[in-house]
């Protein structure tokens, strides 16, 4: 294993966000504590509680989810993309690193932002309301599993994508909305029995489901069903990101 080239990129994506620091976490921190103000406010005078937990608390999980999972896949197609723009990935492709490698170190540091972010918010959040999280492992182990997961998401957007729209395309048409549908603000056993049937078809549902039984110590379906979609997605992701690399789809011309 070639640690000092993964290093090397580990340590040039990690620079690169110390230098957009506004950009890669000011940002997604001030905008979840805007979400978590106006919903808070709006809704959480409207809803006191659900179920036992306060509709303040409720929502924490979700948002930090909602900014775990865009954050994670912008970072990831940002990072990979500008090598590709620029052309310098063909001086990684020829480098004595494998492909699993150089997918390792551009997600490891995508989902490492991520990840700061998500803590961040956790403890903003809790200047806001009082938060005792039940399962604090499976807490960290939903939050670095989800990171990485859509890191590799991003990184084969970034991958696929010919031009910076369509970096923003599927995020902001696709992802954005099935996370909001996920129930980040509202429980899913709260929908008619209809659209709690096709909520299931969202994987966000279960993503959003898992994250919030480590906080409350229960959730809308099985943490065993919530963790092994995640896990599930994780290798397909990971297998999808490999082959590319492996075969140069959309690299080599």
């Amino acid at each position: 294993m070639n640690t000092h080239a993964m290093v090397a990129i580990y340590r040039f994506e990690m620079a690169r966000t110390w230098r957009t620091i506004t950009q890669s976490i000011i940002s997604p921190v001030l905008s979840t504590a805007l979400y978590f103000v106006v919903f808070g406010s709006a809704i959480g005078s409207r809803i006191e509680s659900i179920g036992t937990v306060s509709y303040g608390a409720f929502i924490v999980p979700g948002l930090i989810m909602l900014s775990v999972l865009t954050q994670s896949i912008s970072n990831a197609s940002f990072g990979i993309y500008f090598p590709k723009f620029t052309g310098t990935i063909y001086e990684l492709l020829s480098a004595p690193i494998s492909h699993l490698e150089i997918v390792t170190s551009y997600v490891g540091a995508a989902a490492t932002k991520s990840v700061l972010v998500g803590l961040i918010i956790l403890a903003t959040a809790a200047m806001f309301v009082p938060l005792h999280i039940a399962h604090p492992v499976w807490m960290l182990l939903f939050l670095v599993l989800t990171a990485v997961t859509f890191s590799l998401f991003g990184f084969i957007i970034g991958i696929w994508a010919d031009g910076f729209e369509k970096l923003q395309l599927i995020p902001m048409l696709i992802v954005m909305p099935l996370t909001f549908l996920g129930g980040p603000f509202y429980s899913i056993d709260m929908l008619p029995p209809l659209w709690q049937k096709l909520s299931m078809l969202n994987p966000s549902v279960y993503l959003i489901s898992g994250f919030r039984w480590s906080f409350f110590g229960n959730a809308e379906m099985h943490i065993g069903i919530s963790f092994s979609v995640t896990l599930a997605f994780f290798f397909v992701a990971l297998w999808f990101a490999t082959w590319i690399m492996r075969t140069g789809w959309r690299l080599k011309a």
